[in-house]
């Protein structure tokens, strides 16, 4: 007998509650790169600050990963805890290209070029888990309308 699973504000099973988790946890992943990119951008001037950006694709199969293994464990999703902790290792320093002599590594250029690139990717996320709840709410729905 195959499990059910709550996922994104609905009960699934399957592989529909492995691609929910995917596009759950890639917004979510995306939501933080953003925050630090943002972060990044806004401590330009500030002497010592060193950039830092999320190692994107190993922080989500780290998700993944986590929560198939306590799924099959029957522990349920990972707490926002243990999330925390999990994305918090994947946490890197960028490499300046060019010397500060404050010592701060952001490159505005990389900075601004990246935050665009996520803001476009983030909004991918979001229409693909908006997709699939209306493809659920029109499963749903009552087949005589």
């Amino acid at each position: 007998m195959e499990t059910l699973r709550f996922v994104a504000g609905r009960w699934a099973a399957g592989a529909a509650a492995k691609d929910d988790d995917f596009n759950g946890q890639a917004l979510i992943l995306r939501a933080k790169r953003q925050a630090m990119l943002a972060s990044n951008i806004a401590n330009a001037d500030t002497p010592g600050y060193k950039a830092t950006d999320l190692n994107f694709s190993a922080a989500l199969r780290r998700a993944l990963d986590n929560q198939s293994a306590q799924t099959s464990s029957g522990e349920g999703y990972v707490g926002a805890a243990d999330f925390q902790l999990s994305t918090a290792s994947l946490v890197q320093y960028r490499q300046p290209a060019q010397s500060n002599l404050d010592g701060n590594t952001v490159d505005m250029d990389l900075e601004r070029a990246e935050f665009a690139q996520n803001a476009i990717l983030y909004q991918v996320a979001l229409n693909a888990l908006n997709d699939e709840l209306k493809e659920f709410k029109l499963a749903s729905s009552d087949p005589r309308r």
